[in-house]
């Protein structure tokens, strides 16, 4: 037993930070090559671990290695003050790898505010427009007329994929920040948990943001970005984790219950869905809504259901058998793509437009703008040639 980390080190804090960052002993045990009763130990304070251990524990756990001689285990908050809880559910511990993403987040979301409100940004006026007693048909109108969602933009988009990017260029395009990634500060070797969350709004007049977790579905995606757009149209921050396979959604509180009804309401408007519905053929119709409002077909299901042109257990039925074939489909695209296409994606083309700019044009230090990135300071030159290349016509 090290005499400098006996007393120093609580294995209360040796417990919490393995279970903060939801790894189990076994695995813990594994990373670190000890014999799983060796962290059992440490954990009951029957042993200790030597300095060089504790260290390479806070790097396999991601705590700073002076949290392990804390003499009990910090209160952690989320670092927004109006951030509702998962779905409405207050979770017991939220993991560390969505408070390590979160900061991260926050951190340029707060450098693109300041920058704009020395550019002399004034306050966009749809972010909080209206709250979550208005009425759903006139939230998803005005979302749908600010983003240019109508027929014409959903045929420009051959399919759904296109259909998202659009989606995410036309929200960043009125001030908006949408940052899609499936890891955090852009390490493979911490994929985000689709089960913890699907994204998050921070609502703000100056730069709102919206995240979305890719390493859900593409299709889910498309979902979820319009119930954080709501989120932000009710000035609403917040977490969510909708599961349209459940009756509400997912939703435990009225605000989510609003923005996935409102979302919903965006993408497949009510007005339209009984000249599309078309006979007593299920799989037809959800196919052919999918098709003509570019959204998976899981979403058309759910809108169904909602609209009563089915009842629940077929639903189900349905929804099961539409869920699985998604998700192997998108386990074969799962991944891959351009290094740099990616930090964008993860960073928004807004922010990373703006940061790679200010570097080369000297206000902004090099170093300053890779550490906002997550990325190297010799890659800021790579991405500004592939933020150019982006921009030619095609």
């Amino acid at each position: 037993m090290d005499a400098l980390t006996e007393d120093l080190i609580k294995p209360q804090v040796l417990r919490w930070a393995r279970e903060r960052a939801r790894v189990p002993l076994e695995k813990l045990a594994h990373k670190l090559q000890k014999k799983p009763e060796q962290i059992d130990a440490w954990e009951k304070g029957l042993a200790a671990p030597t300095l060089n251990q504790a260290q390479r524990l806070a790097d396999v756990l991601h705590v700073p290695l002076g949290y392990l001689f804390l003499p009990s285990p910090p209160e952690e908050r989320i670092p927004l003050p109006d951030f509702r809880t998962i779905a409405g559910a207050q979770p017991d511990r939220p993991s560390a790898d969505f408070i390590d993403l979160l900061d991260d987040v926050v951190v340029k979301q707060q450098w693109y505010r300041e920058f704009l409100l020395s550019e002399g940004r004034r306050p966009l006026d749809f972010v909080g427009r209206f709250t979550a007693a208005s009425a759903v048909i006139d939230v998803a109108d005005d979302v749908r007329e600010k983003l240019r969602v109508n027929s014409a933009m959903r045929d420009r988009c051959r399919n759904w994929e296109e259909f998202l990017r659009t989606l995410i260029q036309n929200a960043e395009a009125i001030g908006i920040l949408v940052m899609r990634s499936g890891v955090v500060e852009g390490n493979t070797h911490r994929p985000l948990s689709v089960d913890e969350f699907r994204g998050f709004a921070i609502s703000d007049r100056i730069a709102p943001l919206v995240f979305l977790n890719g390493r859900d579905a593409q299709t889910a995606q498309i979902f979820t970005l319009a119930h954080e757009l709501v989120h932000l149209w009710i000035g609403a921050s917040g977490i969510s984790n909708e599961n349209l396979r459940q009756p509400t959604g997912g939703a435990n509180n009225a605000t989510e219950r609003f923005c996935n009804a409102t979302a919903a309401e965006i993408l497949v408007p009510a007005a339209e869905f009984d000249s599309v519905w078309e006979g007593n053929s299920v799989d037809d119709n959800i196919r052919r809504i999918g098709t003509q409002y570019r959204v998976s077909t899981v979403v058309a299901l759910r809108r169904a259901y909602d609209l009563s042109k089915i009842g629940w257990d077929q639903f189900v039925r349905y929804y099961k058998r539409e869920d699985q074939r998604f998700k192997a489909k998108d386990e074969v695209k799962k991944q891959g793509g351009s290094y740099f296409n990616n930090v964008i994606a993860r960073n928004s083309a807004v922010l990373t437009t703006t940061v790679v700019k200010g570097a080369l044009e000297g206000k902004i230090l090099y170093r300053d703008a890779a550490q906002l990135l997550n990325v190297s300071v010799p890659s800021i030159h790579k991405i500004a040639d592939r933020l150019e290349k982006r921009a030619r016509p095609a």
